[in-house]
């Protein structure tokens, strides 16, 4: 912080087991890439190389590098452990990961059906040996999951091992967990976080909307994932009240009360002016 403000929310530095931002890296630059970090590294604290972008991104092992100076931890794209698993290549993919040197792992099945039992057996080997995110829902808008299923999934990959589970609403934030419109399935959503403790969920939402609607219904501290490169910094200003969609977020409510006030009359007045 610059400089300081009361009715701020406070915020725990990195490593945050909560309040976690996962940036989306669909190609950046070695350039971009060190630009990044220099405006943006205190409010990133995972960056997801998007979908299977690891295998043709220029200068792979100079990108990881610097994340990782940077106190970011970077990891591969859970569709690129998938593009392994249907080739019957998992296992190097185990391999490719220690040849990169990362500590977290991503393990999905939202473009190709895996039997949950056996997903979570690879979790339960793969956790033990480094930080684990596993997806659940589908990339497919045509195939829907009942919340029991969501709910039962997310369980039981939690106590397989993983981490975090990662709700998936995809790069454009139109399935999953979201209607084809970006709208939230609220239902759904209010159906797992009975169950599940949000803590334990890094919600996709690469939509501003969507990351309004999050942090008014969790707070500041919410995990939010899918970020693009220029949205992380108005992320965290929406997180701290500093964007006018969560500016009375943190307000003590005698404060929020008498400011909505003022806006009542202050319409009232404008309204009587036009009339004149």
């Amino acid at each position: 912080m610059n400089f300081e403000l009361p009715f701020i929310p406070s915020r725990s530095s990195r490593p945050r087991k909560k309040g976690v931002t996962m940036m989306m890296d669909k190609g950046l630059g070695l350039k971009e890439t060190e630009l990044f970090i220099e405006g943006n590294a205190p409010y990133t604290d995972i960056v997801k190389f998007g979908f299977g972008t690891a295998m043709v991104t220029p200068n792979l092992e100079e990108k990881l590098k610097l994340y990782k100076q940077a106190g970011i931890r970077p990891y591969f794209g859970g569709t690129l452990f998938e593009v392994f698993y249907a080739r019957g290549m998992h296992e190097d993919f185990f391999r490719l990961l220690d040849k990169y040197d990362l500590d977290l792992a991503e393990i999905s099945d939202g473009s190709i059906i895996i039997p949950h039992e056996e997903k979570c057996e690879l979790i339960a080997k793969m956790s033990k040996d480094r930080t684990i995110l596993s997806e659940v829902g589908s990339k497919d808008s045509g195939i829907l999951i009942s919340p029991g299923k969501w709910i039962k999934s997310m369980k039981m990959e939690l106590e397989a091992g993983s981490w975090k589970v990662i709700a998936e609403g995809r790069e454009a934030g139109n399935v999953g967990v979201f209607r084809a419109n970006g709208t939230a399935h609220t239902l759904l959503i209010n159906r797992i976080i009975k169950a599940v403790n949000p803590d334990d969920i890094l919600w996709e939402a690469p939509q501003k909307n969507q990351q309004v609607w999050f942090i008014k219904l969790f707070g500041a501290d919410v995990n939010l994932g899918n970020i693009a490169p220029n949205e992380v910094i108005p992320l965290e200003c929406l997180r701290l009240g500093l964007r006018g969609d969560t500016f009375f977020e943190s307000l003590p409510k005698d404060v929020e009360e008498r400011l909505r006030q003022r806006n009542d009359e202050d319409a009232v007045e404008e309204e009587e002016e036009e009339q004149e």
